[in-house]
């Protein structure tokens, strides 16, 4: 089953690497969108997908590569339109 999630990750997660390091999973793992960092220091990511694979994405945000602390993840389903066909990391919203 496809599904397809909006997620923002809170704490240390500029600066070390956290979006090269999701779009790497993402490829790994098939899941298709976007990832960017956001002006107030979060991340944020759209992961579309199978749900087994999103999920995994999730749990990897959950951690963050080495150097990230994370302190919150928040995650708001929405509906699937399979309209990504690759993963890009998008500037950042200033």
């Amino acid at each position: 089953m496809k599904v397809r999630v909006h997620v923002f990750i809170s704490g240390r997660v500029q600066g070390v690497f956290f979006r090269i390091k999701t779009r790497s999973e993402a490829l790994k793992r098939k899941v298709f969108g976007w990832v960017r960092n956001l002006a107030d220091g979060r991340v944020e990511a759209v992961f579309e997908g199978e749900k087994e694979n999103v999920d995994n994405m999730i749990n990897f945000c959950r951690i963050g590569p080495q150097g990230a602390y994370v302190s919150n993840v928040e995650i708001f389903p929405e509906e699937n339109n399979e309209k990504f066909n690759g993963f890009e990391i998008r500037k950042t919203v200033l």
